[in-house]
């Protein structure tokens, strides 16, 4: 068979119009070459992109791709952090993986959802504001509720904007330049600093504060493949793999509050669990969430007319395969509908990442968000009374995070 050449993208470099297009930049040049495949450059680097379904099971595949080395150093250095799980591939990755996956049972998940919901009330009994800025405030609960899940000890209520701001820091400013991204490094290092501490006053058994059933006893202690207990160091950064996603939530919980505003046909209907099921996993797939999943070729290989060479930095759009009309009827449209009786595949909805959770790169952390945001959108909608104010709702899709111009504001706040 002839090797057919992928699409590729002409030009030196298309970074700036990776910076300009955001979201869109990936779908933009599958539309244009009429494929799912193609190549450009990005940073210098030779990078295929992909989209859809079927590229999506590929680029899952263990065997032919790895996530070691396929994150920019910039990025370690803010969202990730260095040595964490994201980096690992193999027996490494699977072991570190299940220590994630331990934390995810039912009881565990259900406390969140309970500490979530007492946050939620205790910060609308206690804010004193006429109008209330959802993403600000939803940070705060999450990272107090974050730090009461895993069992970091704050001392006092006071602590909690300063770690809001730090683990918010590492990712709304991650793929930033100049002042803002050398800030998002700063809180990455005063938080893996204090957190490094705290880990190894656990192994001297002299943080008696620290709970032996929470998630910082339990990572302390973690052994790897060789039976080594994890530098303390690493220990921090996969905490904060803990930490910083939570407080990511902030994102999606603007979005909902946005989608309540823009469509409140379909908040009325929000009663049921199913209900509310469906409106949640309707706004994970609607709004922009993380942009794309990296990787590189493991070895060379041939996949249908194309070749993949070793080492070659590739990208999975995960914005355009939720958007993609070849899996979803109408996908510009939101319709929580779509979701009753939805035949989920662990490569066709993938707003955080794709494949199995266990021997997987899926983000382990995706039941915890849909908890979190079912917990959310019922109290707002049926345990609490406000009103949305005017105000720019608008964002941009080349943020990252892209949130509403004014952070989504109600007033008239009341429990019912």
């Amino acid at each position: 068979m002839t090797e057919t050449h992928m699409p590729k993208d002409k030009g030196l470099d298309h970074t700036l119009k990776l910076l300009d297009e955001g979201y869109r930049f990936v779908t933009n040049r599958s539309d244009k070459f009429e494929s799912r495949v193609f190549e450009t450059r990005l940073l210098g680097e030779k990078t295929i992109c992909m989209v859809g379904e079927k590229e999506a099971e590929l680029f899952y595949d263990n065997a032919k791709f790895s996530r070691k080395d396929a994150s920019p150093g910039r990025i370690q250095k803010t969202l990730f952090g260095e040595g964490g799980v994201q980096g690992l591939d193999g027996a490494d990755h699977h072991h570190r993986k299940a220590m994630f996956m331990s934390l995810m049972t039912e009881e565990r998940l259900n406390e969140m959802s309970a500490i979530i919901r007492e946050e939620w009330e205790q910060e609308m009994k206690h804010n004193s504001k006429e109008e209330i800025q959802v993403y600000q405030a939803a940070k705060y609960v999450l990272t107090k509720s974050a730090l009461r899940w895993t069992g970091v000890p704050y001392e006092q209520e006071e602590d909690i904007p300063e770690w809001a701001d730090q683990l918010s820091d590492m990712f709304e400013d991650a793929g930033a330049v100049g002042w803002s991204h050398w800030q998002a490094r700063q809180s990455r290092s005063k938080a893996e600093e204090r957190i490094t501490g705290l880990v190894e006053r656990v192994r001297e058994n002299t943080a008696e504060e620290v709970r032996k059933d929470s998630a910082v006893y339990h990572f302390a202690i973690h052994r790897d493949v060789n039976e080594e207990l994890l530098d303390a160091s690493v220990v921090a950064v996969e905490l904060l793999n803990l930490l910083r996603p939570i407080v990511a939530i902030a994102v999606y919980i603007d979005f909902v509050l946005l989608a309540v505003h823009d469509y409140p046909e379909e908040a009325e209907k929000l009663k049921t669990e199913e209900d509310l099921h469906r409106f949640i996993q309707e706004v994970r797939r609607f709004y922009p969430f993380f942009p794309v999943a990296p990787a590189r070729v493991k070895a060379d290989f041939t996949w249908g007319e194309y070749t993949f060479k070793e080492g070659t930095l590739t990208l999975l759009d995960l914005y355009g395969t939720n958007h993609d009309p070849v899996i979803w009827e109408q996908p510009d449209r939101f319709q929580p509908e779509r979701f009753q009786g939805w035949k989920e595949s662990p490569f066709n909805f993938i707003p955080q990442g794709g494949g199995e959770f266990d021997i997987g790169h899926r983000c382990a952390g995706e039941w915890m968000t849909m908890d979190v945001l079912k917990t959310t959108l019922d109290f707002f909608v049926n345990h609490l009374s406000f009103t949305f104010i005017e105000q720019d709702l608008d964002y941009e899709m080349n943020e990252i995070p892209p949130v509403p111009e004014s952070g989504v504001i109600i007033e008239g706040v009341q429990l019912k």
